[in-house]
């Protein structure tokens, strides 16, 4: 019979990460139980409690080594590959991928914020977004961050605070080079209807502003064309397209020194995926700037991408702690489990599929039972797997769900008023926390009764 948890079989990808639907250091001991990092996950959960997000280092610093040798393999000229903090954001995160030498992209001063103080050097630091506030825009000017100018509105107060604060900015263009990828809808931020960038016919016009304005240093163009992307192709055209950009920039004596081709190389969440690797990924995006730029007699600017979940979401797993069942005979039964849509939004969200095995029987001997399995929020959508196998299990024992490094923690929410779950670095047998549970209580710390209500009780 084929297995179907058989992925914990594969051969693992050690140069690619997001080749593989587990971390590199996942191992099942001699008492069939699951490690990663050398840690038992049972243990971890006896220690730290459940619902529990686990990263495993050694994952980590792979994915981020992969993409530094192979843009230093590839690519002729300088390089800076920036981390996109929204997939994974803390302290801890923001200081691994600065000892990697990483940048990192960050879309909102607590990003910001969060990026300085976990060590990235702010000249590494980008600052995206559609609708940055004027006090997100003075805390990236005051800190000396480079701004991605994303609308004319972004344009037009980024002149005004520089010039009330007579400050110099850098800054870099982000324009939608309209090229179409096979992924979900509600991710396809490249194509010409996004709500992302200035308008390819409009740059003309965006690049003679820029050329009026006293405080506003234009050094960089930057294009993102969608998110978990397994094409190479749309990649390849890319640079064509921005080197052509560069080329107008210059008529209105622009010096683009930049190139940011932003990020989107998927991973491997199942079975039926099949991603590039990061070195062919890397090698495409290379050669495609590179061959653009000999072909326009350029010099190679500084090329930048924006790898987020192929750098952490492998790297990730949750547990979870099975509690009720319930059959409905003909039909399915129901498997849930602690923790749901408030750690994990994106099976409700996006209809994404995840892979996953039981902690004390990973191997999923007697693999005839399929399971539904359902969050524990009020929510008749909240449904982590609609059909999964595993192997004989009961309430108290452990599910491991693979592949939630990414746009899981950075996306939870507090709904039902349920605590976030604590966070766990493992590595070579040493387990420590990054971002402590959350309790009841906390939830409690912002909430305001007005003075007229205490007054009446």
């Amino acid at each position: 019979m084929k297995e179907k948890t058989s992925f914990l079989k594969n051969e693992i990808c050690e140069n690619s990460p997001n080749k593989n639907i587990i971390p590199v250091t996942t191992t099942i001991d001699s008492n069939n139980q699951l490690s990663i990092g050398g840690c038992n996950l049972e243990e971890l959960v006896n220690k730290y409690d459940s619902p529990l997000y686990v990263l495993d280092e050694i994952t980590l610093r792979k994915s981020c080594k992969a993409y530094k040798q192979a843009l230093e393999k590839y690519y002729p000229g300088e390089s800076l590959p920036i981390y996109a903090s929204k997939a994974n954001s803390s302290i801890f995160m923001s200081n691994l991928i600065a000892s990697e030498g990483f940048g990192l992209d960050a879309v909102s001063e607590g990003e910001l914020l969060t990026a300085l103080k976990g060590g990235v050097p702010n000249d590494k630091i980008v600052f995206h977004g559609n609708n940055k506030s004027d006090k997100e825009i003075e805390f990236a000017i005051n800190n000396n961050i480079k701004v991605i100018v994303d609308n004319e509105y972004d344009l037009k107060r980024l002149e005004e605070i520089s010039d009330s604060q007579n400050k110099y900015i850098d800054i870099m263009i982000r324009f939608t080079p309209g090229i179409e990828c096979h992924t979900h809808e509600y991710i396809r931020t490249g194509s010409f209807d996004s709500k992302f960038g200035f308008g390819f016919e409009t740059l003309h016009k965006v690049f003679e502003a820029v050329s009026k304005t006293k405080h506003l240093k234009l050094i960089g163009l930057h294009a993102h064309i969608g998110s978990q992307i397994f094409e190479l192709d749309p990649h390849n055209d890319l640079g064509e397209i921005m080197v052509t950009v560069i080329l107008e920039a210059k008529k209105y004596g622009h010096n683009i020194q930049e190139l940011n081709v932003g990020g989107g190389l998927g991973i491997k969440y199942t079975q039926e995926d099949d991603p590039p690797s990061i070195d062919e990924w890397i090698k495409t995006v290379s050669s495609s700037v590179a061959n653009a730029c000999k072909k326009n007699k350029l010099n190679l600017p500084i090329l930048m991408c924006e790898p987020g979940r192929s750098i952490v979401s492998t790297a990730g797993v949750t547990i979870y702690k099975i509690g009720s069942f319930k059959t409905i005979p003909g039909i399915r039964t129901y498997l849930s489990v602690d923790g749901g849509m408030s750690d994990n939004p994106r099976p409700i969200t996006y209809q994404s599929n995840y892979s996953a095995c039981l902690v004390n029987n990973p191997l999923n001997s007697n693999p005839n039972n399929k399971f539904t399995v359902a969050g524990k929020h009020c929510e008749s959508g909240d449904v982590l797997f609609k059909e999964i196998e595993l192997g004989n299990c009961k309430t108290g024992d452990l599910i491991c769900v693979f592949g939630t490094g990414a746009y899981n923690n950075s996306m939870s929410s507090n709904y039902n008023r349920i605590p976030k779950p604590a966070s766990v670095l493992v590595c070579n047998g040493e387990a420590e926390i990054i971002q402590r549970r959350e309790t009841p209580n906390d939830l409690l710390k912002y909430d305001v009764l007005p003075d007229r209500f205490i007054k009446q009780s």
